[in-house]
């Protein structure tokens, strides 16, 4: 009897997409000459002093593995950072969790929170694992749909309607990949006393908080009566250029970060000890050259946003994070197939925005995380490309191309 292994995979997995963002640049890999704005990984490289504490430690015989809930010193410094930072009281001893990287962060969160049938609500368009972590957890997904005209920030009302008996969980990122979106401070109370009327425990992922380029950003859980319904996610990836290291932590109620501890100790046992002893140095002494990143993406996305919205493609001015979430529907074309042509004609990288959801149709993610000089030539390769477009055109190319090859 022939065996397919195929029969063997649980059908939740089974039934998974995968990642929309991969999928689409297992393409671009093949494809070298073209200028990638797709991938949400900042293009500097990690502070010298900062890659000097990993040398450091590597001399040092740091090699072992660490506390499950990670290094002491290293949650001391983040029990330190978020209090600066973020206005938040966490003990380092049992409220802080170390893993590796956010998403790690988010699983343990989950699994640790949540019931098989349990509900999570989550705003689209959103970061590609949301949807697929709830599903592994056998919880059930219920989008809210945020919308280009409030910026893509998460409307109070909108959630009300979208919650359904069984929600448990919401689960939030602001300021959010794709869109830059943010919640003004108004808003942001509304939703905390949804959460708290609906007795609702949230998930906020606030890695991109540091990458805010206008007004102050504030964290839900520093909130009136937030705290202890709170876990708050942040790593090292985006704001310190540490992507590689793979370092994101949790902060919560000493039960929740005990539970999340359970599931992380026998999946990942422990964060790598050396990314641990480098995000020491970067969260007590890395404050100036995330400025200096932080700069330099604002001046790249005054000048994309601009120039999008002169090519002919709408596009709001992201008030957070490296990413503009441009409008190209307007061209004739949806927003695969814009990507998929717009790479093959004008060999310039764009993430179809319904990787990020159905709310995200119509739209394309473009990161502005490269070069500036990049960035110049991207910005002319696609105006050169949109003004080529006839509507015939647009519709013979919808889907060719790329994929036939």
């Amino acid at each position: 009897m022939t065996q397919d292994p195929k029969r063997h995979i649980a059908r939740h997995v089974v039934d998974l997409p995968k990642s929309g963002i991969r999928d689409f640049f297992a393409v671009v890999e093949k494809m070298p000459e073209a200028i990638s704005l797709g991938i949400g990984e900042p293009d500097f490289v990690t502070p010298w002093r900062i890659r000097e504490a990993a040398i450091f430690a590597l001399e040092r015989g740091k090699t072992s593995y660490t506390n499950n809930l990670g290094l002491i010193k290293l949650r001391q410094a983040l029990s330190r950072y978020v209090r600066r930072k973020f206005e938040l009281e966490y003990n380092p001893e049992n409220e802080i969790l170390v893993a590796v990287g956010v998403s790690e962060a988010l699983d343990l969160a989950m699994r640790a929170l949540l019931n098989p049938g349990d509900k999570v609500l989550y705003h689209q368009p959103c970061y590609v694992s949301y949807q697929p972590t709830a599903i592994l957890c056998h919880a059930e997904p219920v989008p809210v749909a945020t919308l280009p005209q409030n910026e893509f920030s998460l409307d109070p009302a909108a959630l009300r309607a979208a919650w359904q008996p069984g929600c448990k969980m919401l689960l939030l990122n602001f300021p959010t990949n794709p869109t830059g979106g943010v919640v003004e401070h108004t808003r942001l109370e509304a939703i905390a006393a949804f959460a708290r009327e609906k007795d609702l425990i949230v998930v906020t992922d606030e890695v991109y908080a540091e990458l805010t380029f206008e007004g102050k950003h504030v964290s839900l859980a520093s909130l009136p009566g937030m705290k202890e319904r709170t876990v708050f996610l942040h790593g090292v990836s985006k704001a310190f250029a540490m992507t590689g290291f793979r370092i994101g932590y949790a902060c919560a109620p000493a039960p929740i970060i005990e539970a999340m501890m359970k599931v992380h100790q026998y999946s990942m046992m422990c964060a790598p000890i050396l990314s641990q002893e480098a995000s020491i140095e970067a969260f007590t002494n890395g404050d100036d050259e995330v400025k200096r990143m932080k700069d330099a993406y604002q001046q790249r996305r005054d000048f994309v946003v601009r120039r999008f919205n002169e090519i002919g493609l709408p596009c709001h001015l992201p008030q957070a994070t490296f990413y503009a979430f441009p409008r190209v529907d307007t061209t004739g074309l949806d927003e695969r197939s814009f990507a998929l042509t717009l790479l093959e004609k004008a060999k310039v990288a764009m993430v179809p925005g319904t990787a990020f959801g159905t709310a995200g149709r119509g739209f394309c993610r473009a990161s502005f995380s490269t070069g500036y000089e990049r960035l110049l030539e991207a910005t002319e390769r696609i105006d050169k490309f949109v003004n080529s477009l006839k509507p015939n055109d647009a519709l013979l190319s919808a889907g060719k191309g790329v994929q036939e090859k």
